[in-house]
């Protein structure tokens, strides 16, 4: 598949101030823990027979798709760029040794389209170890993982003297029923460069509308 970006215009973009105080003077990246609401989620898959998991990175593919500063990068010739599309760079754990691999699968909007890729991906790869068990990773990803032994409240990860990645990363934890919701903690990570807490509101905010949605 076409990997299609375009290259952003730094000097007319309104981030323009902030791009550069986080790229040459503070070069950081921050992260935030909140709960969703999955009950209507959980009651879809229930009722049509799907998988809780593949429809969790459904919606939140779809959802880092619409703002575009989750599909932001740097090309070879060190240009801020954006996607037009990214893709979900998933975990399958193996409960026979306990570990995971990272699988991925391209993404499309149609609900049943994504859902039998990721399912077919999964099965195919499932009995596969290692830390990447499909290769040829196009470069347009970023990364979800899912926690479902712990509800946490927070969630940290940092790569020592390295520099921020610009590609969200997502963490999800295990859902429990408060009052009349079933909650659910997800944590995205991001690169201050390109994404300030405005954005990630939205993505809290556009998630929470996806699975509200649902029918």
């Amino acid at each position: 598949m076409m990997r299609n970006y375009k290259k952003i215009d730094i000097d007319t973009w309104s981030r323009k101030e902030h791009y550069l105080y986080y790229t040459k003077v503070l070069k950081i990246e921050f992260n935030m823990t909140a709960e969703i609401d999955v009950q209507k989620l959980l009651n879809f898959c229930h009722e049509n027979g799907y998988k809780f998991y593949p429809l969790m990175i459904y919606f939140v593919t779809k959802v880092l798709n619409k703002i575009e500063n989750f599909r932001m990068f740097k090309d070879e010739q060190d240009n801020l760029c954006v996607w037009d599309q990214i893709i979900p760079n998933y975990t399958i754990f193996h409960e026979d040794d306990k570990t995971f691999s990272d699988c991925w699968s391209d993404f499309s909007e149609n609900l049943n389209v994504f859902y039998n890729n990721i399912i077919d991906d999964m099965q195919f790869f499932k009995d596969k170890t290692g830390i990447s068990v499909k290769d040829n990773l196009p470069p347009n990803f970023y990364c979800i993982s899912c926690i479902p032994w712990v509800s946490f409240s927070g969630y940290n990860s940092r790569v020592t003297n390295g520099e921020p990645a610009y590609f969200p990363i997502i963490t999800i934890g295990k859902y429990a029923k408060n009052m009349t919701k079933i909650m659910m903690p997800i944590n995205i990570t991001v690169a201050h460069a390109v994404c300030d807490g405005y954005h990630v509101g939205l993505f809290f905010e556009y998630l929470q509308s996806e699975i509200n949605a649902l029918k």
